[in-house]
């Protein structure tokens, strides 16, 4: 799922939440969760159900922050990566590790 405006939100158990992403793979769902405690957010993890055993296992993850906005964060800078610099669009999406803060590309 790639960043959106849109600011979803609803409810995991009891728990009122921002949804960051839903049905992502695991490797996905352990950079987002790493990368949003890291931030200081509180993360909440829901297995998807699946329909048959030989289907993938899918995972929504959500903070208990109702004000977070995932896109809003990311393009203001306010998330940091581990070696403490801002994260991009590219690192949000893991599609590179560039952490420069130009969104745009000059050849």
């Amino acid at each position: 799922m790639a960043l959106a405006g849109k600011h979803s939100f609803g409810t995991i158990g009891e728990t009122r939440v921002t949804f960051v992403e839903k049905k992502i793979e695991e490797g996905r769902k352990d950079f987002l969760k790493a990368l949003l405690e890291l931030n200081g957010f509180e993360v909440v993890v829901e297995e998807e159900k699946r329909k048959t055993d030989e289907d993938p296992q899918l995972y929504t993850v959500a903070v208990t922050d109702m004000t977070f906005n995932p896109t809003v964060w990311v393009f203001s800078r306010r998330l940091k990566t581990a070696d403490g610099h801002k994260v991009t669009q590219d690192y949000w999406n893991q599609v590179g590790t560039a952490t420069k803060p130009q969104y745009w590309k000059n050849n």
